[in-house]
């Protein structure tokens, strides 16, 4: 795939950033490119394109994680977490980045490490905004009136580690990853009062279940879209995978099985497994070491979106079919000839 020289990706991309911070429109949509798909199986034909191009659509972040799809595809927008900075970005067609909302997951007064924002983002399905927060250690929603509420924040009356990401079953319970990177000292951080890092579902009821705690580093999360398979990455560089648990009746995990490993990519390509999404065939897409994987139901893979960059998480966007990518500074975009699976939320 042809793309423009560095130089001039990392001027329009920045000029991409800059604009709705003085006052302008973003009226181009010519926007610059960068990495290449590599096919790996042909039914990957199936889902992109053989001249799908990964778009920038702006840069500038610190580590852009967390998007999510707000609205419908003619007005809808993309939200972005940029944990450093601790805020939340708006992604708008014909309209840019801007800020959305800081700070989002650190409320606290004095100095918290490197990784104080929230991280994963997602609607719930009254399609309000949760956010896994790293600093405040919490779940929290975004009342209709602006204010938050800590959904969960203790497991056990301990603390959380640092809520990473989430996902919505169809009853409206709600699973979630804690390992410990919003920790200033992150493992080892003696703030720390569990000394496991858990899978949780935190029910309708408001009670919250320990579902395993054999992960070391869990990470990115995700329902097939039969919700009879929950997937969750592990971001550890001793043994970076994917595990699907089967979902028992009760909502419980049952026996897990690793999904993929990709341990031997660790230091020789960008990343580590982080977040991923599904489409409604049961397609995982998954971002790890050199962009974002893509895998058939049965844990063929398929391709990679190589953006070159460590790419952080996925989301689906517009009418279903767009995938955004966060991949550390930028943020872009790939057109799909498949839909995502969103679950309950509504994206009002």
């Amino acid at each position: 795939m042809k793309t423009i020289p560095l130089s001039c990706l990392l001027l329009v991309s920045s000029l991409l950033c800059l604009a709705p911070s003085q006052g302008h429109a973003q009226d181009s949509t010519n926007y610059p490119t960068l990495g290449e798909v590599i096919r790996i199986d042909p039914r990957l034909d199936q889902l992109i394109d053989k001249d799908a191009k990964i778009e920038v659509l702006s840069s500038g972040f610190d580590w852009s994680e967390g998007p999510v799809w707000v609205g419908d595809a003619k007005d809808g927008y993309l939200l972005f977490s940029d944990i450093p900075r601790n805020s939340v970005m708006k992604w708008k067609e014909g309209t840019g980045a801007s800020l959305f909302m800081k700070p989002s997951g650190y409320t606290g007064v004095a100095p918290y490490g490197g990784e104080p924002g929230c991280n994963g983002l997602i609607l719930d399905p009254q399609g309000r905004l949760v956010s896994c927060e790293h600093g405040d250690r919490r779940i929290s929603v975004l009342t209709k009136k602006g204010g938050k509420r800590t959904m969960v924040d203790n497991y056990m009356g301990k603390r959380l580690n640092s809520p990473n990401d989430g996902t919505f079953k169809s009853n409206g319970d709600f699973y979630f990853t804690d390992p410990p990177y919003g920790l200033p000292d992150r493992y080892n951080d003696p703030r720390r009062e569990l000394d496991f890092c858990g899978v949780y579902r935190l029910a309708t009821d408001g009670s919250l279940t320990l579902l395993t705690k054999e992960m070391t580093r869990p990470n990115g999360i995700a329902f097939s879209p039969d919700e009879k398979t929950l997937y969750v990455a592990q971001s550890d560089p001793e043994a970076a995978l994917w595990k699907a648990f089967p979902v028992n009746k009760d909502g419980t995990l049952g026996q897990s099985k690793v999904f993929c490993d990709v341990t031997e990519n660790v230091g020789k390509l960008p990343g580590l497994p982080d977040g991923l999404k599904t489409d409604l065939k049961g397609n995982v897409f998954a971002t790890g070491p050199g962009g974002c994987y893509i895998f058939s139901p049965e844990g063929d893979l398929l391709g990679r979106i190589s953006t070159g960059e460590r790419t952080a998480n996925c989301a689906w966007g517009n009418d279903g079919s767009v995938l955004y990518l966060t991949a550390d500074t930028y943020l872009v975009r790939i057109q799909t000839k498949t839909r995502g699976h969103v679950g309950p939320t509504k994206a009002k």
